[in-house]
């Protein structure tokens, strides 16, 4: 076989030399090393029963390099001290730091860590074995765990074992058997004995192999399982190079199951309640910011000040965020209010409880130097209206006040399921909806049109203005001068903005006929090529309607909307409670202008971890070297038959 080989490589040098003028396409250089390593043997030896040691040897017959052994790596059962994992030239070794368990099965799983030290050939999944007892446990459990939000595949996470089924096993004692999972959410778990069992998931924040943190990701399900196996075929390809097949093999192995299962995992809301900070950034306004929201906003009282009617209170709609602006314009330019905050926050006990903390309200700059900035642009204004005096032009005499600068989001092109928002800077003293007109233009003539103006619910400085927007029509948006007046006496200056309503010709219609499970309320939401949600519906009964569809290439979600808010919830393990349960559309969806597109989606028809489509999964498998394909490659390119 030596003699064969070195006979074919001097042929190969004989052809690239005598073809280098008319070749220079050709690859330089010889075959590539692409055989990975190999393991020549282990101390003690794998699957070795009656071991005694903690620490263990594994010979190999090259160079190898571990990589990201920490997160790779995986000890079974869980190893509560880390492990010391070295690399040494053609050998590793892994020296258990717990007391090793008496008549257990041990397995060091290094995935995909290892690989040769030159090419970096990587060895593939290997595990090593070794038991305390007299017998080795060979069963296997696998499966997937996504997110239950969408369906992502979760590298890196903790899925484990427990043969004790209560419920409260989780939250009590570490997990009996683990791994983790690969880029494509796949997991394995090894070594396993016969029994019944239930399978978990965890983010484990504090490496102590059970769940206690709210803010660690877990899964869980009541289901159980008695891991079995049997004998089995599969199909194997053989690749002759990159792109042509050479034969199909088929392989006889142990099939272990269930190798289907599919976890879903979800992090608790956080409903532990601190103060993150406060802060002045803007001098009429105190910051407050909660790691959580609730009910009852802080009680201010002032130090230094008296504030009774001094604010006005601007929570977020989750209340977690508190904006006090300051009404009064003495207090706004002192640099230091001083004042005592009464609120709630969860002790070590997790019981909200009443606590008081004395802050210091500094604004980011200082009166002096605000002062400062606003004569300079007095001293500006005033040389402008002096060169407008010299040149004969008007000019005024007084600085007029800054006017108050209003957001509109009032595109030019508007779909007719849209609304027109306006924002504030800061909170109104007025609005005056009759300053507000809407005009429509008919066979050239302009006519005012019924609109609904509103502030929008939770949020105080923003505005919604509802309108019967139809198709193909010419909108005009005028808002009077001061029609809008902050709690600072600025008011708003005029306002004009067109408005085209797009014809119905534009866009494209989506029927969805739902099937597959019991009607709880189920939300269809359109998604664009980010993932991202263009379009929200609540289905009626098993059928939900999207309109107005720009045309284009989108993607289809559902979700159990349990609750009947409108949005996705997540889960609560206390509760028993799993975060509402989330469907993908499997197919691209095309619409065009002037479709009505019909599909019809059972949504359980395929396992989770086979319904999101590729082209919007962020999480993608680790690219794999195929340096055995490289050498096919060049082969071919050769004109040479490439075996190995």
């Amino acid at each position: 076989m030596r003699t064969e080989t070195t006979a074919l490589l001097g042929s190969i040098a004989f052809l690239l030399l005598s073809s280098s003028c008319a070749r220079m396409g050709n690859p330089d250089g010889g075959w590539y090393d692409d055989a990975p390593p190999r393991v020549l043997g282990a101390s003690p030896a794998d699957k070795g029963t009656g071991v005694k040691t903690n620490k263990v040897t594994i010979f190999f017959d090259e160079f190898i390099k571990l990589e990201d052994a920490a997160n790779k790596v995986v000890v079974s059962p869980p190893q509560l001290e880390m492990p010391e994992i070295k690399t040494s030239g053609k050998r590793i070794v892994v020296e258990l730091k717990d007391t090793l368990k008496e008549n257990t099965t041990y397995t060091i799983d290094f995935s995909d860590a290892i690989s040769d030290n030159n090419e970096g050939n990587p060895m593939g999944n290997y595990t090593y074995t070794f038991s305390t007892g007299t017998e080795i446990d060979t069963l296997e459990v696998s499966g997937y765990v996504l997110d239950a939000a969408n369906l992502e595949p979760i590298k890196g996470i903790l899925v484990g074992l427990y043969d004790d089924l209560s419920d409260t096993a989780f939250t009590r004692k570490p997990l009996m058997r683990v791994s983790r999972t690969d880029s494509r959410g796949h997991f394995v778990v090894r070594g396993i004995k016969e029994g019944r069992y239930r399978v978990y998931a965890l983010q484990d924040a504090d490496g102590n192999y059970l769940f206690n943190q709210k803010s660690e990701m877990l899964a869980y399900s009541h289901e159980t399982f008695s891991p079995a196996s049997r004998p089995d075929i599969r199909q194997d390809t053989i690749w002759r190079d990159s792109l042509h097949i050479d034969s199909i093999a088929r392989i006889p192995y142990i099939h272990y199951y269930p190798d289907d299962i599919v976890l879903l995992a979800f992090q608790e809301k956080q409903t532990d309640r601190y103060l993150l900070k406060t802060e002045r950034t803007d001098e009429r306004k105190i910051g407050f910011f909660f790691s959580y929201g609730h009910a009852h906003l802080p009680a201010v009282r002032g130090l230094n000040f008296d504030a009774a009617g001094a604010f006005i209170i601007e929570p977020s709609q989750q209340q977690d965020t508190i904006y006090y602006w300051l009404r009064d314009t003495a207090l706004i330019n002192r640099d230091s209010l001083s004042l005592e905050a009464q609120y709630f926050m969860t002790d070590s006990s997790g019981v909200l409880v009443s606590r008081t903390d004395t802050i210091e309200a500094i604004p980011k700059m200082s009166y002096e130097r605000r002062t400062k900035l606003k004569e300079k642009e007095m001293e500006k204004w005033q040389k402008e209206q002096e060169k407008k005096k010299k040149r004969g032009e008007p000019y005024d005499s007084v600085m007029p006040r800054p006017r108050l600068e209003m957001q509109l989001a009032a595109p030019s092109s508007l779909d007719p399921d849209r609304s027109i928002f306006i924002e504030v800077p800061t909170p109104l003293v007025r609005c005056d909806t009759a300053a507000i007109h809407l005009y429509s233009k008919i066979d050239s003539l302009w006519y005012r049109s019924a609109f609904h103006f509103s502030r929008v619910e939770g949020k105080l400085r923003q505005y919604e203005l509802v309108a019967e927007w139809r198709p193909g029509v010419e909108y005009s948006l005028e808002i009077d001068s001061a029609a809008f007046e902050d709690i600072y006496g600025d008011v708003s200056g005029a306002m004009k903005q067109g408005i085209r309503v797009r014809p119905l010709d534009d866009y494209g219609t989506l029927a969805v006929n739902l099937s597959g499970i019991a009607d709880t309320g189920i939300v269809v939401q359109l998604l664009n090529s980010s993932d991202a949600v263009v379009k929200q519906v609540r289905a009626e009964g098993s059928t939900a309607g999207l309109y107005y569809i720009t045309p284009g290439k989108y993607y289809m979600r559902a979700f159990a909307d349990t609750n009947g808010n409108n949005q996705w919830d997540t889960g609560d393990y206390a509760a028993d409670r799993q975060a509402e349960a989330v469907y993908y559309y499997p197919k691209e969806i095309d619409c065009k202008a002037k479709w009505d597109l019909t599909l019809a989606w059972d949504l359980t028809a395929r396992k989770r971890n086979l319904q999101k489509p590729g082209a919007i999964t962020k999480q993608k498998p680790d690219k794999e070297k195929k340096l055995r394909n490289r050498n096919a490659d060049r082969a071919a390119q050769l004109g040479i038959k490439y075996t190995r």
